[in-house]
């Protein structure tokens, strides 16, 4: 149950943080918080990560219900058995649902988060992005430090002899 209240904190952070910048923010203006670094910048992404596949909305809000009901189910097999894979998913989760509001209420993301690098400007996002890309990292990490269930079953087995 803990995990959904994490997935329910970021879907009302991401979109609280939203609505702040769509109804104090301009389109396209931008507020430097460390200039040259860091700007809060309201922007709206009809597309996927950077822009790609622009105006498919159809295909977005179908794929991310279909990822949204896989979390569900993996999460209520895992009953709190592997905390971090629950935490992970549960990010994954509120960052879906609050990217798919976005999408079913007005076909395309609003975006805030504005960082420079010198000349490299990276893609403008928002909270659902970041709390997405955590989760998948995290997931990433415990499936690379986790042992296999193969490796698991040689342990075991060698552990018989």
């Amino acid at each position: 149950m803990r995990y959904f209240l994490a997935a329910v904190f970021i879907l009302i952070l991401d979109q609280s943080t939203k609505w702040l910048i769509v109804k104090n923010m301009s389109l396209y203006e931008s507020i430097p918080v460390i200039d040259g670094f860091f700007h809060i910048t309201s922007h709206r992404n009809p597309g996927a990560a950077f822009g790609i596949l622009k105006h498919q909305q159809w295909l977005f809000i179908t794929v991310t219900i279909f990822v949204i009901a896989i979390i569900l189910y993996y999460l209520w097999q895992l009953k709190n058995e592997r905390p971090w894979m629950s935490f992970s998913f549960a990010l994954i989760l509120g960052g879906a649902i609050g990217n798919l509001i976005d999408r079913i209420q007005t076909g395309e993301v609003v975006d805030f988060l504005d960082f420079r690098f010198g000349d490299y400007h990276f893609p403008i996002f928002n909270v659902a992005d970041s709390a997405i890309v955590v989760g998948v990292c995290i997931l990433v990490l415990i499936t690379l430090l986790s042992p296999s269930a193969e490796s698991n079953e040689k342990l075991s087995e060698a552990g018989d002899s």
